[in-house]
């Protein structure tokens, strides 16, 4: 990760919209401003009990803002793009077709900070980078990820076992894994579900945030059997392989004896970076601002979940977001490269889409 220079609160947003036909919050964009209007908001206007996704980070929450590259990453990262910029297809796994054609949807998510996680990924070797890069954008494709819908995706989530609400103290989005609410039999579907969620939460992240935390709570008081060493291993891939440098934290509470086994065995998979990253049985509240965090994990929000509630919610909301990063994108020139400072709705600062603002 680069280093951190400052941090900026998390919270406020520029214009207001009506969302859901219930509550009146501010432009789905955070900015810097107006930190005390909507704070703490969920989607639907919902409290005591919540039952939808927090809108934006709370005024607890900084951002961390990333120093400026070095002559010599610029250098890479110039030469990565212009690398980037010259695709006009991605690779196939199979001989029918031998290849895909690059669409707008690939070129969006190759965005500047996209770039750059693909670099850090690869320790700045320019070749491996887009190595890299090429294997991820042929995985989407292939994987499906545009046909992983929420109606596909819908009876995965039916008991809550995946939620995404609230922001950590550095506005990460929070990804809460609950195993001990498995509801399905063990399949590639549980896999795509968790894939599904990791773009949601991409999705809710806000201007001048990149990563995720992860908050697993096996609850020994459900129990739950331990998950099979092939998924564990699946999902460390796709994690590593595809979602470079986008765990931010990841934290691991109440695990009872039968997991234990498998984190000795999957931990040799897991990349030291990965597990630099790792906390177990940490104290949540010193970690996620409690007026953001569940009480089911230490924290002061009284979350119900309730399915017909929370889905279509997490649904709107993700797809209002993406709506919006997508007009920007368009206005801005279709750019490989844009910045996502500036698809989240902050301002350009220069011609190449590098943001200084708030440094």
């Amino acid at each position: 990760m680069a280093a951190v220079a400052q941090a900026q609160p998390a919270t406020g947003i520029e214009s207001q919209t009506k969302l859901n036909g219930s509550i009146d919050i501010q432009d789905l964009h955070t900015s810097a401003a107006n930190l005390s209007v909507a704070e703490n908001a969920t989607y639907d206007g919902s409290t005591n009990p919540a039952k939808t996704p927090f809108i934006h980070p709370s005024s607890a929450s900084k951002i961390p803002i990333t120093s400026p590259l070095t002559a010599d990453q610029s250098t890479k990262y110039e030469k990565l793009l212009t690398t980037v910029k010259s695709w006009t297809t991605k690779p196939s796994t199979t001989p029918n077709p031998p290849d895909h054609p690059l669409t707008d949807s690939d070129r969006m998510w190759l965005t500047r900070e996209c770039l750059l996680r693909y670099l850090r990924a690869t320790k700045w070797d320019v070749h491996q980078a887009g190595v890299r890069l090429q294997s991820t954008l042929t995985w989407r494709q292939e994987y499906g990820l545009e046909k992983h819908t929420p109606e596909y995706i819908s009876h995965e989530n039916a008991t809550g076992k995946q939620v995404l609400t609230g922001y950590d103290i550095a506005g990460r989005p929070c990804l809460y894994l609950n195993p001990g609410k498995q509801n399905t039999e063990r399949s590639n579907k549980q896999v795509e579900h968790l894939v599904f969620m990791l773009e949601r939460t991409i999705d809710l992240m806000p201007t001048g945030q990149e990563n995720l935390a992860l908050i697993i709570n096996f609850d020994k008081k459900l129990g739950g059997e331990r998950p099979p060493l092939w998924q564990g291993k699946q999902v460390l891939n796709i994690l590593q392989n595809h979602y470079p440098e986008r765990l931010g934290r990841g934290l691991v509470i109440n695990i009872p004896w039968i997991v234990q086994p498998f984190f000795k065995l999957i931990n040799p998979f897991i990349d030291p970076a990965t597990r630099e990253k790792l906390k177990f049985d940490h104290d949540l509240r010193l970690l996620v601002p409690p007026v953001q965090l569940l009480k089911s994990h230490g924290g002061d929000v009284d979350f119900v979940y309730e399915h017909e509630i929370y889905w279509p919610a997490l649904n709107e909301l993700s797809a209002k977001k993406k709506a919006l990063m997508l007009e920007r994108w368009e206005k801005g020139g279709k750019r490989i490269g844009e910045s996502e400072w500036y698809l989240r709705g902050g301002k350009r600062a220069d011609s190449e889409g590098e943001n200084t603002e708030g440094q």
